[in-house]
């Protein structure tokens, strides 16, 4: 699974026309001026605080901003930067920060976010009482 890497998202906003979100998971960094009308189009930035260019923020305010959707955003979030690309569309997707991406690595033991093996002291601790028991 792929950890988040805000410093990843504030390279990708170099550039940025605008950014947006759909109100639930869906974040885009809109590259060109193409793409924000095709999104404005999609109803994009018809919910209030969900559509800005970069004439209303500054880079520093668009990353802020990002990272407070982002944390608003349900468990199927993401962030994309978007570019148009007329000889293939999906090609003009860059992703950011994957849909699933987690805060720390998951530890490889148990699954957890953040254990970082925590889980196997935990087992080596309960061998140890165990032990003691006998």
């Amino acid at each position: 699974m792929a950890v988040i890497d805000w410093d990843e998202v504030d390279s990708g906003l170099f550039g940025a026309k605008a950014i947006t979100w759909d109100t639930c998971h869906k974040i885009y960094v809109l590259m060109d001026d193409e793409q924000v009308a095709e999104m404005r189009g999609y109803g994009y930035g018809d919910e209030q605080d969900s559509f800005y260019t970069c004439d209303e923020m500054s880079h520093s305010e668009m990353l802020e901003k990002l990272k407070e959707w982002f944390g608003k955003s349900c468990a199927l979030k993401f962030i994309q930067a978007v570019e148009t690309n007329h000889e293939d569309a999906n090609a003009g997707y860059t992703s950011l920060i994957e849909q699933g991406a987690t805060e720390y690595e998951l530890c490889y033991i148990c699954g957890a976010e953040g254990c970082e093996g925590e889980c196997e002291d935990e087992d080596e601790d309960e061998d140890e009482d165990e032990e003691d028991e006998e």
